[in-house]
C-alpha cells in the first residue's frame, strides 16, 4: 500500500467533482422525485450521518435496488465500488444501472481478479481522501435468502487506514421490490436506517492484524444486524449460496430417483 493512500484528511479536498452534476440531476430531477412518490421510502437515523467529512457507510445488501434507495436517503453524495457487471448489463435494467453508475463517478471493479479487493480498497481510500462518503457492502454480494452473512474484513482495514468512522446502515424490503431477475416486482415502502458512527481509533496502527480486523468487522456486522433485524449466519455469502445450491440439487436428485 502506497503511503499517500494511508492518511485521509477528514475535511474535503478541493477537486473536480466528477459526475457531480449528473448525480444531482438523477437524484433531484430525473429519478429521485418519481421514486419517492412511488415507493415512499422510510428513512431512519439520517442525523447519524455527518454533514461533512469522510466516513464509511457499511450496509447489508439485499437487491440491486439498494444502490438507489440508500443514496436517496442522504443529502450528501455517496460513492460505491460497483462490480463491473453493473456497467455492462443488457436491457432496460442494464441501461439504467450503467447510466447511474458511470454518470455519477461510481467505481467499477472486476471481482474475478485476485487483486479485486486491493483495487476496491485503493478506490475507497481515494474517495475518503477527498472528505466524502464511501459506501460498502461488507458481505461482498447480495444475500440470496434475506439473511445477513459474515462480513469481509476490507471494511475494517479501510477504516483503520483512512482513520474515519464507520456508519452502520440497513436496508429493509428491497428484496421484495426487486428480487433477482426482476426490475420491479412489488411496490412497497423500503426502510433505510443509519446507526450511530462507530469509532475504531483505539486500533490505530493495527491495520495488518487479522484478529483486530475480524473483531472490527464483526462489530460492524452486529450493528448492521441490530438495525436490520436479520438472522445472522457465520458464513460468507458465496459459500452459503453454493452450499444451498448443492443441497437443493441433492434434494431434486432424491425426488427423481427410482428408489425414492
Amino acid at each position: 500500500m502506497n503511503d499517500e493512500l494511508v492518511t485521509v484528511d477528514p475535511q474535503p479536498a478541493r477537486r473536480r467533482d466528477v459526475g457531480g452534476g449528473i448525480y444531482w440531476a438523477l437524484k433531484n430531477v430525473v429519478l429521485g422525485p418519481g421514486v419517492r412518490r412511488l415507493f415512499r421510502p422510510i428513512e431512519v437515523g439520517v442525523e447519524n450521518v455527518p454533514a461533512t467529512g469522510a466516513a464509511i457507510v457499511a450496509s447489508n445488501h439485499l437487491s440491486y435496488a439498494d444502490w438507489l434507495f440508500l443514496p436517496l436517503a442522504l443529502d450528501r453524495r455517496i460513492t460505491f465500488v460497483a462490480k463491473a457487471d453493473y456497467f455492462t448489463g443488457a436491457g432496460l435494467k442494464g441501461w439504467a444501472q450503467k447510466r447511474f453508475f458511470a454518470g455519477t463517478g461510481q467505481v467499477p471493479i472486476d471481482r474475478s481478479g485476485g487483486r479485486a479487493s486491493e483495487g476496491a480498497l485503493r478506490a475507497g481510500l481515494r474517495v475518503l481522501e477527498r472528505g466524502e462518503l464511501f459506501g460498502i457492502y461488507p458481505e461482498g454480494t447480495r444475500s440470496h435468502d434475506g439473511r445477513l452473512y459474515k462480513g469481509r474484513t476490507g471494511v475494517a482495514r479501510m477504516a483503520l487506514l483512512a482513520e474515519v468512522p464507520v456508519i452502520p446502515s440497513a436496508i429493509i424490503g428491497t428484496d421484495l421490490i426487486a428480487p433477482p431477475g426482476k426490475i420491479v416486482h412489488k411496490v412497497i415502502s423500503p426502510t433505510v436506517k443509519f446507526g450511530k458512527p462507530l469509532d475504531f481509533s483505539r486500533y490505530a496502527g493495527m491495520s495488518d492484524d487479522r484478529f483486530i480486523l475480524r473483531s472490527i468487522t464483526d462489530e460492524i456486522m452486529y450493528a448492521i444486524m441490530e438495525l436490520s433485524d436479520q438472522e445472522y449466519v457465520d458464513l460468507y455469502a458465496p459459500t452459503a449460496k453454493e452450499k444451498a445450491a448443492k443441497e437443493q440439487a441433492a434434494d431434486d436428485e432424491a425426488e427423481t430417483s427410482p428408489q425414492a
